[in-house]
């Protein structure tokens, strides 16, 4: 585990971290806290750059220019400017009026702060001159490797954090400490909001691990995810493999792990996740296609076009194999030269028998037995 001061010279030797301590002294109120300290004690690139600040939020976000978001309910704001993104906080207590409910927030000294994060490894402050704010025990687990919450509540207070410790321990390799592990497992999810839960799924699924990341939230408290969701990471992988640039690998995997459940359940639960309709199609289609019999049994190059023609290219990802690959790597790029246009003007009438007539001559394409525009139009004419 690095010393503090070497954690300062792998902040100034990051661009963004640079640009941080040129803008604030030591004696600010501005430290760095939570993940990106943890990170930078381990010896690891911070996935974000997160400011405690003892003072006044929006003056500080304003000192690092750019776009700035502020929410002024929690005394935070958000900060994009050349490449980089910081999130602020003033530093600050909460109090929860029930459980899972958003927290009412008052500023408070740092020390406290500290005290109501969610565990001990994200409950340090590193200052600019190298000075570390951590609570009791941080330091301890950083080195041993353990997630542990703060206090025996803290799942009651908020059960997204459930979401969080799984994350930390899939990511960071950590094994949760035995009283978290009993807490997690008693902790009710359902008392904070679909919405919220489903923003801490999507954030599992963006992991560098999402399979681990899921795993380790079934084994905490199986109540995170619907009956009959399973880790189907085989298949999950397959399917990321032949995925063109652009695709949607988060929700690759979360179709192939959610292809056991009932198509209306299915729908329901990603409704109450908070997914968008597009996301809700896109994973209820792709889900149906983790056997792929039909595109696995298609022979010639039309059928495996027809097996994959309306799908998304994340569901022909999901049924694999041979076929899957030829239509990512050809087939779905394969275009005719001649339009609805060129079978009017040759007398066809318009109707559904012109779109019959261009899927006949498209298949003779994709199959071989036409080439250019002249033998697709005989092709369409033809019969």
């Amino acid at each position: 585990m690095r010393r503090t001061s070497e954690a300062i010279d792998a902040l100034q030797a990051m661009p963004c971290g640079r640009w941080l301590l040129s803008e604030f002294a030591p004696d600010e109120g501005v430290r760095l806290v939570g993940g990106a300290v943890r990170d930078l004690l381990l010896a690891l690139e911070p996935r974000e750059l997160d400011l405690v600040v003892e003072g006044d939020v929006d003056q500080a976000a304003a000192r690092l220019g750019g776009a700035v978001v502020a929410h002024d309910r929690f005394g935070t704001a958000r900060v994009e400017a050349g490449g980089c993104r910081f999130a602020l906080a003033r530093s600050r207590a909460e109090t929860y009026a029930a459980p899972g409910a958003l927290p009412d927030v008052r500023p408070a000294p740092l020390e406290e702060d500290l005290r109501r994060r969610d565990v001990t490894v994200n409950a340090m402050a590193l200052g600019f001159d190298g000075e570390l704010v951590a609570v009791e025990g941080a330091l301890d687990d950083l080195a041993a490797g353990l997630v542990r919450v703060l206090h025996e509540a803290s799942f009651v207070d908020d059960p997204t954090r459930l979401w969080r410790v799984a994350r930390y321990s899939a990511r960071l390799g950590f094994t949760v400490e035995p009283r978290t592990r009993e807490l997690a497992a008693a902790a009710d999810p359902s008392t904070v909001s679909g919405d919220r839960l489903g923003a801490e799924l999507r954030l599992a699924l963006r992991e560098p691990d999402p399979f681990a990341a899921l795993r380790a939230a079934a084994d905490l408290n199986p109540r995170l995810l619907p009956a009959g969701f399973e880790v189907n990471e085989r298949a999950a992988r397959a399917a990321l493999a032949l995925l063109p640039e652009g695709a949607r690998g988060d929700l690759v995997v979360l179709a192939a792990c959610v292809s056991g459940m009932d198509a209306g359940a299915l729908l329901r639960w990603l409704d109450d996740m908070g997914f968008t309709a597009a996301e809700r199609d896109l994973v209820a289609a792709s889900s149906r296609f983790v056997t792929g019999a039909p595109l696995r049994a298609a022979r010639t190059n039309a059928e495996i076009a027809r097996a994959a023609r309306g799908a998304p290219v994340e569901a022909v990802a999901l049924a694999g194999g041979e076929n899957a690959r030829r239509w990512m790597d050809d087939l779905r790029h394969v275009r005719l030269e001649i339009t609805g246009d060129d079978l009017l003007a040759a007398g066809v009438p318009e109707g559904p028998e012109i779109g019959r007539r261009l899927q006949r001559a498209l298949d003779r394409k994709l199959d071989g037995a036409v080439d250019g525009r002249d033998e697709e139009l005989i092709a369409a004419l033809s019969g």
